[in-house]
């Protein structure tokens, strides 16, 4: 079966890095979802807005590999315990394929792009390809049984997060909650903790570096 992309995200993330490790971590983050010029038929879109929820169906496509390891070290164990690839959300996959629930905000006729969609709490970087949007059905898709494995929980608790007020003033207002939410989910690689690292991340066209101690990330330059 040969699939070509459907779409794109538009997002705040020019980088992988800061990205939420999951869909719906951060509900403060919009984005929008543009179709390609062959499957922008309103009559596609029919319906869509009586839905709260949406799958996404998307590539890994920074994370392409030709060849694929049947085992990966999962970050939240610490990158250092093996488990099978199937195990794990790992893009490093057979197909290196995503899925993400995002909440529909919007369903808008653009008069040059068409049907957009505007999503919350997307976990995708600005430009990745989208191959499917499927409806969420709360009966079917919602499993409240279900075991989550070695991931059961969310990592943690929020970190505190202390952004300078003239250093907050240059970001948009609209993208000031955001910023802030992504940053309290503790945007580092999951197995490192130094306090003395000042790390850099790219948000909607800001660079942004900030350092952790303990439980408080502090945003130390905005530009």
């Amino acid at each position: 079966m040969d699939i070509q992309p459907i779409a794109h995200i538009c997002s705040d993330f020019s980088e992988k890095f800061g990205i939420p490790r999951q869909s719906g971590l951060v509900e403060e983050l919009s984005a929008t979802v543009v179709f390609q010029p062959e499957h922008r038929d309103p009559s596609a879109f029919r319906g869509l807005e009586g839905f709260s929820h949406i799958w996404l169906i998307w590539e890994f496509s920074k994370a392409r590999r030709e060849k694929w390891s049947p085992t990966v070290r999962p970050p939240r164990l610490g990158g250092n315990r093996r488990l099978g690839v199937f195990a794990t959300r790992s893009p490093f996959r057979p197909n290196p394929i995503g899925l993400s629930c995002v909440r529909l905000l919007e369903v808008r006729q653009d008069r040059a792009l068409g049907p957009v969609l505007t999503v919350a709490g997307a976990d995708l970087m600005d430009g990745t390809p989208i191959y499917d949007v499927k409806p969420y059905l709360p009966y079917a898709d919602c499993r409240p049984e279900a075991v989550g494995g070695f991931a059961a929980q969310p990592k943690g608790a929020d970190l505190r997060v202390d952004c300078p007020a003239d250093l907050l003033a240059l970001v948009p207002e609209e993208k000031r909650a955001a910023l802030l939410a992504v940053l309290a989910q503790d945007p580092r690689p999951q197995y490192q903790d130094d306090p003395e690292r000042i790390y850099g991340m790219a948000f909607a066209g800001l660079e942004v570096k900030f350092q952790v101690v303990g439980e408080r990330l502090t945003v130390t330059e905005i530009s």
